[in-house]
């Protein structure tokens, strides 16, 4: 079977969570061509309007056992939860694994300066998709 491309799977994996949010209960909206301005963007809007919760989503599906970031990608996922009022999370889709969300509050900066969220750090820190969804509070 051919690899599927970066893009293509990242769109999958956005869709796939997109579905999941619904599906559950909450309203959902994908942002296509986020990370293509210079204004601050997001993959996913998640909310709930009985837990008053609004969340600001970056979705990731990595074949790795870890996901580097820039700052600026770190930037951008803090200026537009701020902006709109948003709790900001990573929604992290390691290969043949469950979503894992963590929230950018818990992502360590490396020494050289970029961001880091491994498979590992992300089993301890993060949440499942269900605990997400039912938790009251942000993290």
């Amino acid at each position: 079977m051919p690899r599927i491309g970066t893009k293509r799977k990242g769109t999958k994996a956005e869709r796939e969570l997109f579905h999941l949010f619904w599906e559950s209960g909450w309203g959902c909206a994908r942002i296509a061509g986020s990370g293509s301005t210079q204004k601050p963007s997001t993959d996913l809007i998640a909310a709930n309007r009985e837990q008053k919760r609004l969340l600001a989503i970056e979705c990731k599906a990595i074949g790795d056992n870890a996901k580097y970031f820039e700052p600026e990608e770190i930037e951008q996922l803090a200026q537009f939860a701020a902006f709109m009022g948003a709790e900001p999370w990573f929604a992290m889709r390691f290969n043949r694994e469950d979503w894992l969300f963590v929230h950018l509050n818990d992502v360590k900066q490396t020494e050289g300066g970029s961001f880091v969220i491994s498979k590992e750090f992300a089993k301890e820190k993060g949440k499942r998709f269900s605990k997400l969804i039912n938790s009251n509070s942000t993290i």
